[in-house]
């Protein structure tokens, strides 16, 4: 058996001890990512050291390697979608099959795989010729906005970029494309009048946004992998009162820059249907789209040869989800992302990863981390 594969089964007790910890240490993005931060460095303080920048938690492994040699980076997030309390009715809980837990799956047990590959290779005296860098973002939830230039800056300096995300399905297919996601917000103003007094001397803000709303969602082309969701609306103040104002709020995904670029030229060219209306665009491209590039596939293809060592057969995906690894990969840093955990039900209250696939991600990390031909 692999030496890496084999530490990583006999030590699977302590790993799971971890995540456990991890997962019963709430870290809900609207609380302070503090007390997660102090548990994870205090884990970690024999073979890392830790700093705050940003209010992102830096962690750099002591690899052995040289400060002249180049560095890989891992990007993980301590924050989840789970309020303070979840645990009282959705306990952290082992048994044969899998660990289940708010978090545990996106993203607390790939931040643990990392640390025990690093561990790994430190016990069984694995030469690593990078530097190792843990980032670990308190705000991927919610849009990463405070992490962002963090992440962005610290990719500049690096030679690659791994992703702790979940893995796509029950194969823990790697990430190799993630769409772009934006957000716009569409305001039309109209004129305000007595809806049986006056009628005709208004312009309804919400018959306009309904007009527009027709057309906003005919720039979806699915084929294309461009899709475009007015999901929230809202206007209008009273039935008897044409209404003077309306909104609507529209998530937009699109899979190349190109075709992001496109959209927006779109979106800026809306004009009112009724001359008395008027339009008010705002916001646009979040995260960039993380695009299949050939630095992107060459990363995979040592990942996949990689794990064929110990007899896994590791496939790629592409998803419509965005994470930390879109900002890294636009920069053109080769980025490989759905290195973490393998499971299901990020988000949901069924979040759980499978126990048979630890050993086999912790050894494929250990052997990125210290194989990677940079």
């Amino acid at each position: 058996m692999d030496p890496l594969l084999a530490w990583a089964q006999s030590n699977r007790p302590a790993i799971i001890g971890f995540i456990r910890d991890l997962v019963e240490c709430e870290s809900p993005s609207d609380q302070s990512q503090q007390p997660f931060f102090d548990l994870f460095a205090s884990h970690i303080a024999d073979i890392a050291d830790c700093e705050i920048q940003r209010g992102v938690l830096l962690c750099h492994f002591r690899t052995g390697a040289s400060a002249a040699s180049r560095r890989i980076l891992a990007l993980g997030h301590s924050d989840t979608v789970w309020p303070v309390g979840t645990l009282a009715r959705m306990p952290f809980r082992e048994d044969a099959e899998r660990l289940c837990g708010p978090g545990v799956l996106d993203m607390k047990a790939g931040l643990a795989f990392f640390v025990f590959a690093i561990r790994a290779l430190h016990h069984l005296g694995i030469a690593v010729p990078h530097r190792a860098l843990l980032q670990i973002n308190p705000d991927e939830e919610t849009g990463s906005r405070e992490s962002r230039a963090v992440t962005e800056a610290n990719a500049r300096q690096s030679a690659a970029v791994l992703v702790l995300e979940p893995g796509t399905g029950l194969e823990g297919r790697a990430k190799t494309a993630r769409k772009g996601i934006g957000l716009y917000k569409l305001q039309v103003r109209g004129v305000a009048s007595h809806s049986g007094v006056d009628f005709e001397k208004g312009a309804s803000a919400v018959i306009e946004l309904a007009r527009q709303i027709d057309r906003i969602a005919a720039f979806t082309d699915v084929a294309r992998g461009i899709t475009v969701n007015p999901g929230v609306i809202s206007g209008g103040t009273r039935s008897n009162v044409i209404a003077a104002e309306a909104q609507t709020e529209i998530d937009v995904r699109v899979p190349t820059l190109a075709a992001a670029q496109e959209l927006d030229r779109r979106f800026r060219s809306l004009t009112p249907f009724h001359p008395l209306c008027s339009l008010h665009l705002s916001g646009g491209l979040n995260r960039p789209p993380m695009e299949r590039t050939p630095g992107v596939v060459a990363l995979f293809e040592q990942a996949r040869g990689f794990a064929r060592e110990f007899g896994v057969d590791l496939a790629e995906s592409s998803t419509g989800g965005g994470s930390d690894g879109n900002f890294t990969a636009a920069l053109g840093i080769p980025t490989l992302d759905g290195l973490g955990a393998v499971g299901e039900g990020a988000h949901a209250d069924h979040e759980s990863i499978l126990v048979n696939r630890i050993a086999d991600r912790v050894a494929l990390l250990a052997k990125l981390i210290s194989g990677l031909a940079v």
